[in-house]
């Protein structure tokens, strides 16, 4: 797509999988895109549909108000971000990270940034690289206000929904984290059962149809129990966590037998029998959450 010496200009470090989308998408809303990689060769589908090429970091800092950086981890960025001629190139500009880390690096950043001069916003992509661009991208973003106000035209660019999560530098890297260990510890869940079902004889597309149905169970469960650790509640009304034991040590019982690594599902249990030796029995699973916090 062409673009117009009037559009905003943005300027997009790393260029990974992601990177190259969430530059593409800049390029597909007509915007004057600089691009960068620390190893070279990644940007030729990129120069061809119009974005600028830079030779270095600090040029490609320098060609935008506006610099977006996403690459494997905050050392990564800070490689790049910390370079003495980068740093002095981005005084008075804005910098977003959308490169995943723990909240304490986000502050760090945010600390850096601000000892020299540097807007700073924080962020989380919450969506695979293929959904960048369409409506079904998520974004979160923490950091000022006033910052994220200023620039959300152009954030908003890159398609899907973008929510500013407050203030605090970390907090989008907080929800991020959560997330993460969501979706992680499904999918180690998903693959256990895999292992079971097909021990037992039974084809991971067999269990796929019943494994989407306890899936569909979690969302309004969530909520649920969100409402029970934000009130203290823990309400075991539903399966108490003595129930909920018995069956974690069946799973564990019928993977062993086969010869299949228990650890996580004991880890769980052991967390399970913790509270039920605190004296919480009658309590919902969710009451681990907050034994869990206990320092």
């Amino acid at each position: 797509m062409s673009t117009s010496s009037n559009l905003p200009a943005v300027t997009v470090l790393g260029l990974g999988p992601m990177g190259r989308s969430l530059a593409g998408a800049f390029l597909a809303a007509g915007l004057r895109t600089t691009v960068w990689n620390r190893t070279p060769g990644k940007d030729q589908e990129l120069t061809e549909a119009g974005a600028t090429a830079a030779a270095s970091a600090e040029e490609a800092v320098s060609a935008s108000e506006l610099t977006v950086v996403c690459v494997v981890n905050q050392d990564a960025a800070d490689a790049i971000l910390r370079r003495a001629d980068v740093t002095r190139a981005l005084k008075g500009r804005t910098v977003v990270s959308l490169t995943a880390d723990t909240p304490e690096r986000a502050r760090d950043t945010a600390r850096w940034a601000a000892e020299h001069g540097i807007g700073y916003l924080d962020g989380a992509i919450m969506t695979p690289a293929p959904s960048i661009g369409t409506p079904e991208a998520v974004f979160l973003h923490s950091g000022p206000r006033d910052l994220y106000e200023q620039h959300r035209p152009v954030l908003e660019r890159l398609g899907g929904t973008h929510t500013h999560l407050g203030e605090e530098i970390g907090r989008a890297a907080t929800f991020d984290i959560a997330l993460l260990d969501i979706f992680w510890t499904a999918m180690a869940g998903y693959a256990h059962a895999v292992a079971i079902a097909r021990a037992e004889g039974v084809t991971a597309r067999e269990l796929s149809v019943f494994a989407q149905g306890i899936a569909a169970i979690l969302p309004p469960l969530f909520e649920q129990f969100a409402a029970d650790a934000d009130e203290g509640t823990y309400s075991g009304e539903i399966n108490p966590v003595t129930s909920a034991a018995s069956t974690m040590a069946h799973v564990v019982d019928v993977s062993e037998s086969h010869g299949i690594d228990a650890g996580v599902m004991r880890s769980v249990e052991g967390l399970a029998r913790r509270v039920i030796g605190l004296g919480h029995g009658t309590d919902g699973f969710m009451r681990v959450a907050e034994v869990l916090g206990r320092h």
